[in-house]
């Protein structure tokens, strides 16, 4: 089957951006019911875990955009104030990572409503950008041609003009003196967040050349030789280190090497991953669950650790990355909590999630702030990555 977005004028837009708007302020605030600890509520089956995950974020956070028909975005929080009803906010990368869970759950068990939601929300992320696929941000395009790519793959659903956008925003990129990307255009700033993605995106659109150069750049410039994890980045020219470890940035490097291990069959890039995770799981894990996070975009770090782990588990057969997923999924269940009958997810998988006192209506949230897009997006991730393995025998 063969889906491809299509284009939409920009009056269309503006004037179904001044009806949502119109339309919002009349609208009434988000409501809740009754909110309970989930240590039991819901059988083992980690398809039902993930499904409740996706039902969960489509009921919270799932709106049509701007009341234009096929395209849907996430909300940042829930409850939602009505700026974030009306998408006056938004995140560009947070809605890459709703693409690809959506991808995740449409592979996993295939129904028209996933992948309808797929291409939605693909056009979503196309509208409410304006002026086209791209921004200045080479970290967001990379995880939305990640995306992208992988609907391609593995639903048939494409995109092609999206791939072809993308791909050359980010090649236009590349510094070939440096053999990397920097965090956006016109930055100085050459950072782990930008490099892994796109070169995992490379890789599998078929630029080995690049893939490999952004690989050795992790390597050689932004690996901490004493604890052997990655780092954030470094300003060139000028080498001023940011030694900021982050969750992500480990697992955006285990996916590099994989990819090229696939790819070139190269042993160099088996042993730098599997040197990468168990780095990981001595430093960056907590009784072998994913270490925790706070909110806003460090939310998503653990979920995107997961899922590459998850890459380097069936690829390497690494036991060590299956293991730190199965424990952080099964963390992640078990400490959730539950409003409404679905799962909320905290920051933090190792500990119950801090309910608000009173989350009563919009607005009125006790000493808690709102759930975060971010956050449930990572628990999406590591439950759909647990049922990926689970159904390898992995």
């Amino acid at each position: 089957m063969e889906r491809r977005g299509d284009g939409i004028s920009r009056r269309r837009v503006l004037w179904g951006a001044g009806a949502a708007v119109a339309l919002t302020a009349l609208a009434q605030p988000t409501r809740t019911a009754a909110i309970t600890r989930g240590a039991a509520a819901v059988p083992g089956e980690c398809e039902r875990r993930a499904d409740l995950a996706e039902r969960a974020i489509v009921a919270r956070h799932v709106r049509s955009l701007w009341g234009l028909p096929q395209r849907q975005l996430g909300t940042l929080v829930w409850p939602a104030s009505l700026t974030d009803q009306s998408f006056g906010r938004w995140c560009y990368w947070w809605q890459a990572h709703l693409v690809d869970c959506a991808i995740d759950a449409a592979h996993r068990a295939r129904t028209p409503e996933r992948v309808d939601r797929v291409v939605a929300l693909a056009r979503g992320i196309r509208t409410r950008n304006v002026t086209g696929w791209t921004n200045r941000y080479y970290d967001d395009m990379a995880w939305l041609l990640i995306a992208l790519e992988r609907a391609q793959r593995l639903l048939d659903v494409r995109f092609d003009d999206a791939l072809g956008d993308l791909r050359s925003a980010v090649v236009d990129g590349w510094n070939p003196v440096l053999g990397a990307v920097p965090w956006r255009s016109g930055d100085d700033f050459y950072n782990t967040p930008a490099i892994g993605p796109t070169g995992i995106a490379l890789a599998r659109l078929g630029d080995l050349p690049r893939a490999v150069r952004l690989a050795e750049f992790l390597h050689t410039r932004l690996r901490d030789t004493a604890s052997g994890l990655i780092l954030d980045g470094v300003h060139e020219p000028g080498g001023s280190m940011d030694r900021t470890v982050h969750t992500y940035c480990q697992g955006v490097a285990i996916g590099l090497d994989t990819e090229l291990f696939a790819r070139t069959g190269e042993s160099v890039y088996r042993e730098r991953a599997r040197d990468l995770v168990r780095a990981v799981g001595e430093l960056l894990t907590d009784n072998g669950v994913i270490s925790g996070a706070t909110d806003d975009d460090s939310g998503l770090f653990m979920g995107i650790l997961a899922r590459y782990l998850t890459e380097t588990a069936l690829v390497l057969g690494d036991t060590t990355a299956a293991g730190i997923v199965h424990a952080s999924a099964r963390a992640a269940w078990e400490h959730r909590a539950e409003v409404d009958g679905l799962p909320l997810f905290g920051s933090d998988w190792s500990r119950p999630v801090a309910v608000p006192a009173r989350l009563n209506r919009l607005g009125d949230y006790g000493t808690e702030p709102p759930q975060d897009l971010s956050i449930q997006l990572s628990a999406w991730m590591v439950l759909e990555a647990d049922c990926r393995l689970t159904a390898a025998g992995v």
